[in-house]
């Protein structure tokens, strides 16, 4: 139970977080402080960086093998955003498998310098 406790609370954390910084940057972008350019860009660095910061804080909560605490949490937020991209009847398309596959690789290695950067109790 612990377990899923855990992933829950991380992927709630997740995608609270990603909402509110994605509800800023779009009232950025509609108010005209920022142009579309980089509208495009700081959603994907945001969604880069809030899945780092998530899967590192996983990872150092992670008793060992970081790396597949990473695989599950991005699996779970890969599903997650496939569900959406079906309800909203979004084209599958390579730049999705793309984005897929970058959000795979941020969760993966943020787990694994999360379970490198955990304090070692004496």
């Amino acid at each position: 139970m612990t377990y899923l406790k855990l992933y829950g609370k991380t992927f709630l954390y997740t995608i609270l977080s990603l909402l509110i910084s994605l509800l800023f940057i779009t009232l950025f972008y509609y108010f005209n402080f920022i142009n579309e350019n980089i509208y495009k860009i700081l959603k994907l660095l945001i969604l880069i960086i809030n899945i780092f910061i998530s899967s590192f804080l996983l990872g150092k909560k992670a008793s060992s093998k970081g790396y597949l605490e990473g695989i599950k949490l991005s699996t779970l937020i890969i599903i997650f955003f496939f569900i959406l991209t079906l309800l909203f009847n979004e084209p599958f398309k390579f730049r999705i498998i793309l984005y897929y596959f970058i959000l795979f690789i941020t969760a993966t290695f943020g787990s694994m310098l999360g379970i490198n950067k955990k304090k070692i109790k004496d």
